[in-house]
């Protein structure tokens, strides 16, 4: 440190560069390691409340309804007799009849949008407190209600189980989730730490060698670079975790789309800042060791710039097994084969992406140097050929340079193929939309009411044949009363239909649990306990539903003319078809839930679990793309510009010599964007063949993301015309011959 601070102005500058490159990495760090401990406190307190079966003097009924992209969730809680009754984590009591409990989320949409009143009847009487709730988003109630109000309803044994039903990401998708962000995030991390500890690396090199020449013993001079860069590190930690501290408070209170958190929850726990605090100054311990090793080694060859060894190649080689891999499987689908079933996917391809990935950091120095050689044979020019004499020399430092770019857009394009996986599970193509409502779970009048709600343009009910219900596995078919102008309005195709007589719904192109064969007879349940029989038609209507109909293959169409007015309302299923936008799909559920507040309410083909989970995993992407951005950037300016600061006795010699200022400028942009295209590159083609490698192992009907690609190629173009544009004014055609007296 006393060498430091006594080497002038230009080290203790270093240091505070090397240390703010540090802070700026290990807040990176800490907001990456501390998403799992985010989403873990967001499930233990939904666990902790969820409501158990098992004897008291209460009975619930749970109802967990899509409100928008969120989950409305709703307990109904009836005292049977007086008596201690459990209680939940945040309030004090269950409520009583005509009371609701809300969360403050709920209070606030109540306040805003009074239509969703009638989802909780009731006057409020008390808010969750929040360790009763998963996130400060929670759309959740208590409801007070008799027991009479409550069909079905269960007796409550008590508040908490051991995980929750509704996690923020299910587990198998948080293993993605975390292999994709340590990709984008992780990996550049550790090169822009690197590149940190290796700031001014000639001028510190020659500084070492110095020292070496004047007896310091080889392991002493390794300590002394190795201990400045650690006190470097150490300190940038420190700065890095307040810093993140202070953006969780900030964050927490905003939140991301699709979830928020307490500022409790962000805080990093003991192992996030033993993390923190030992990795980073470790790794910049490793730094020092490696980069300092030829100055303690070769002391002369440093002073006198021996000439340089070629970038070893065996790093590029990595590049083999893993685009291999990648590529095999996409043959393999262009062969028109499914490998998705393989059980060795789940651990080829993200071994060949980290592969790939290895590969594009370790051999872009040695091809960048091959390039540069022979483009500087056959090129004339004069910036050129020194820019790409000055790469072939040093390929080294591009490499540092680039490489986080080239991390960043390899990483972009596997998280593209998260994002369009994921995105198959929740789309629904259809434009009508359907919504299932129990019969027994709602009155006369309600259903009349429901029928009329505006935005709904029709309605059928279905009916399920007769189970016995003793878990034997008995062969079904249902009923749907309807006509065939409903049929024609709310299927795809509907051919052969005709009216006044029952017909067989047909769709040979689709598979179905079961086939009713003509003639075969089935029995329904009637309201008295007896049965009536339908028998399976001969005629039939070629039928293309919309996916996840009430209007199935199998089915049989009743007109309404012919339908039995006795069946019983425990087998029946009223549907609601309205159009699928999402504005009259929240008109009606909001509804449908305040004219029968206790009938839990399916919207067909909506999984709103999924949609959630889609939700903050794009949030949680987008973090991770934008940190990934940071560090990208963040390595990209400080190489660029410790790059200039190392060169000036190069530019300086160059200047003596008669180079003009836009030669010098040319050669500058020139060194820069050659192992960016190659990087650049590589990357896109290697990132889209390993999207197209998960896609098509992921088994989802996209296996090749072409919509993404021009966005990577566009993107890509971007940064080779900013890094240009960045590299101009690092070059100054001052002459200050102190830079070369110096050596």
């Amino acid at each position: 440190m006393r060498l430091l601070w006594g080497s002038g102005r230009r080290g203790r500058i270093r240091f505070l560069l090397m240390s703010l490159g540090s802070a700026l990495g290990v807040a990176c760090l800490a907001a990456v390691l501390t998403i799992p401990i985010i989403l873990a406190a967001h499930d233990a307190r939904a666990a902790a409340r969820e409501p158990r079966p098992g004897t008291s003097n209460v009975v619930y009924r749970e109802l967990r309804d899509p409100y928008g992209q969120q989950r409305l969730h709703r307990i109904f809680v009836a005292h049977t007799r007086p008596g201690a009754t459990p209680v939940p984590p945040g309030i004090d009591k269950l409520p009583g009849p005509g009371e609701v409990i809300v969360s403050p989320k709920l209070h606030e949409t109540l306040t805003a949008n009074p239509r969703v009143a009638g989802l909780v009847p009731g006057r409020v009487t008390g808010v969750i407190a929040p360790e009763g709730l998963g996130g400060s988003d929670d759309l959740y109630a208590y409801i007070g209600a008799n027991p009479a109000d409550l069909p079905d309803a269960e007796t409550l044994g008590g508040f908490g189980t051991g995980r929750t039903w509704q996690p923020v990401v299910e587990p198998s998708t948080l293993d993605i989730l975390r292999f994709v962000l340590g990709c984008i995030v992780l990996l550049p991390l550790v090169i822009f730490l690197s590149v940190c500890a290796r700031l001014s690396g000639e001028s510190r090199a020659r500084r070492l060698a110095a020292l070496r020449l004047v007896g310091l013993s080889t392991k002493e001079t390794l300590r002394v670079n190795a201990g400045e860069n650690v006190a470097a590190a150490l300190v940038g930690a420190v700065v890095g975790l307040f810093a993140y501290v202070g953006l969780n408070e900030a964050m927490a209170r905003i939140g991301l789309p699709g979830l928020h958190w307490y500022p409790a929850d962000g805080r990093p726990e003991g192992l996030t800042v033993a993390v923190c605090l030992v990795g980073c100054p470790a790794l910049a311990w490793i730094v020092g060791q490696f980069s300092a090793r030829q100055a303690a080694v070769s002391p002369i060859s440093v002073r006198r710039t021996d000439e340089r060894k070629p970038p070893k190649k065996y790093g590029s080689l990595l590049l083999i097994p893993g685009l291999g891999v990648i590529g095999g499987y996409c043959v393999l689908s262009l062969m028109g084969r499914d490998p998705s079933a393989g059980p060795n996917s789940s651990v080829l391809v993200p071994g060949a992406v980290l592969a790939t990935g290895a590969g594009l950091v370790f051999g872009l120095a040695p091809i960048t140097a091959w390039l540069a050689q022979k483009f500087a044979g056959v090129v004339e020019s004069l910036p050129v050929s020194l820019a790409m004499r000055r790469t072939e020399v040093d390929p080294g430092s591009s490499l540092r340079v680039v490489t986080g770019l080239v991390l960043l857009v390899f990483g972009a394009s596997l998280t593209q193929g998260v994002l369009v996986e994921l995105d198959q599970i929740s789309r629904r193509d259809s434009p009508i939309q359907e919504y299932g409502i129990r019969l027994n779970e709602a009155s006369s009048a309600q259903r009349k009411a429901m029928i009329e709600l505006p935005g709904v343009q029709s309605s059928t009910i279905s009916y399920q044949s007769w189970d016995p219900l003793d878990g034997s596995d008995v062969e079904h078919s249902d009923l749907v009363v309807g006509t065939c102008a409903q049929l024609a309005k709310y299927t795809e195709q509907a051919t052969g239909c005709v009216d006044g007589r029952i017909m067989q719904l047909r769709d040979d192109r689709t598979a179905y649990e079961y086939d009713p064969k003509a003639g075969k007879q089935y029995s329904f349940a009637l309201k008295n306990g007896q049965k009536v029989t339908f028998t399976v038609p001969r005629e039939r209507i070629d039928v293309r539903s919309w996916d996840l109909s009430v209007f199935e293959s199998g089915a049989l169409l009743v007109p309404p003319s012919l339908l039995p007015s006795d069946l019983a309302d425990t087998d029946g299923v009223l549907t609601l078809l309205s159009d699928a936008d999402p504005a009259t799909v929240r008109s009606v559920l909001d509804g449908v839930g305040a004219i029968a507040p206790t009938a839990s309410v399916e919207p067909v083909g909506i999984v709103i679990d999924s949609l959630a989970q889609l939700t903050v995993i794009r949030s949680l992407l987008v973090v991770g793309m934008v940190l990934g951005l940071v560090i990208g950037v963040a390595a990209f300016v400080v190489s660029v510009a410790d790059r200039a600061m190392e060169r000036r006795g190069q530019v300086t010699a160059l200047a003596l010599l008669g180079a003009r200022a836009g030669t010098l400028r040319v050669v500058q942009v020139v060194q820069v964007v050659l192992p960016l295209v190659v990087g650049l590159g590589a990357a896109i083609v290697a990132g889209w063949l390993a999207e197209s490698s998960y896609l098509i192992t992921g088994g989802g009907a996209v296996h090749w993301d072409w919509e993404g690609l021009p966005l990577l190629v566009l993107c890509a173009l971007g940064v080779v015309l900013a890094a240009a544009l960045a590299s101009v004014p690092m070059v100054r055609r001052h002459i200050d011959p102190e830079h070369i007296r110096r050596d």
